[in-house]
């Protein structure tokens, strides 16, 4: 009976790595291949850790399933007690500290990338795509006016305070032109949410009293799902969204679609000599 436990015990490891063998030809792993070169970087982060801990997994559970097969067998003699091993103690601490600060410094770069500012491409901060405002339960977007120059950080952080009356609203939808970097500011409008497209590996949180600016740059014309990852209340669930990635053609039409539905007054071109004159 003993030895039925050692072998029970034994096979759950084996199932494990057996489904992590298998995991991405059946579709259990990420929901697709990244679409930033940004998020290529992180998966190749993803990658190393994955590998790192699964060989310590293989191994430690090679030494425990030795150890319960021993274990199981009839013990004749005294059992041998021992306080540990100094030695050991000290090469187990040691290993993991040594693995973890090796992490900590192959991803400096890529967080330094996706993080400090004065690493941003100048490009994208210079002319932000858009201002994304998080509230219960939506995403509202605000674009500058079609051809919009800013002349400099001065002048993005007023067009950020104060709303402009050739802003371009709207909600859920947001298109951004591929194949270059683009820039969001990120706030909240009541409580901590969350901005995250799984497929562009692109998440920040958005916190209330903050504007939190992100890049990024996709390299395939798509719409991609964007979701809150933050519970926010109870219509959390209602918070999806999309990022519409497309040609700088279609996206510059897209603004000057979206100008002509909030300013069109309902009255044909030809008409408002004529309707002028009426009154």
């Amino acid at each position: 009976m003993r030895k039925f436990w050692a072998l029970f015990f034994m096979f759950w490891p084996v199932v494990a790595v057996v489904s992590f063998a298998i995991s991405p030809a059946m579709g259990w792993w990420f929901p697709g291949p990244s679409y930033t070169p940004l998020g290529e970087q992180i998966d190749d982060l993803f990658y190393l850790i994955l590998w790192l801990t699964s060989i310590i997994f293989i191994a430690t559970q090679i030494a425990m399933g030795y150890v319960l097969w021993v274990g199981a067998r009839e013990q004749t003699g005294k059992g041998l007690f021992t306080h540990g091993s100094h030695s050991l103690e000290v090469i187990w601490t040691i290993v993991p500290a040594g693995i973890l600060l090796f992490i900590a410094l192959y991803q400096m770069d890529v967080w330094a990338q996706y993080r400090v500012q004065s690493n941003f491409p100048e490009a994208a901060v210079r002319a932000p795509i858009a201002e994304v405002t998080a509230r219960q339960f939506e995403w509202r977007i605000r674009y500058p006016a079609p051809g919009t120059i800013f002349e400099g950080p001065d002048d993005v952080k007023d067009w950020l305070r104060n709303p402009r009356a050739g802003d371009l609203h709207t909600v859920n939808d947001l298109h951004v032109p591929v194949g270059r970097p683009v820039l969001i500011h990120l706030r909240s409008g009541d409580v901590q949410h969350a901005f995250f497209v799984p497929d562009l590996r692109v998440k920040q949180d958005a916190v209330p009293g903050l504007v939190i600016p992100i890049w990024f740059e996709v390299t395939k014309a798509r719409p991609y799902e964007w979701v809150c990852a933050e519970l926010c209340g109870w219509g959390h669930y209602k918070m999806k969204a999309r990022v519409v990635a497309e040609s700088d053609e279609n996206f510059q039409e897209y603004l000057q679609q979206l100008q002509h539905d909030q300013f069109d007054d309902g009255v044909p071109d030809g008409n408002e000599a004529s309707l002028a004159q009426s009154r």
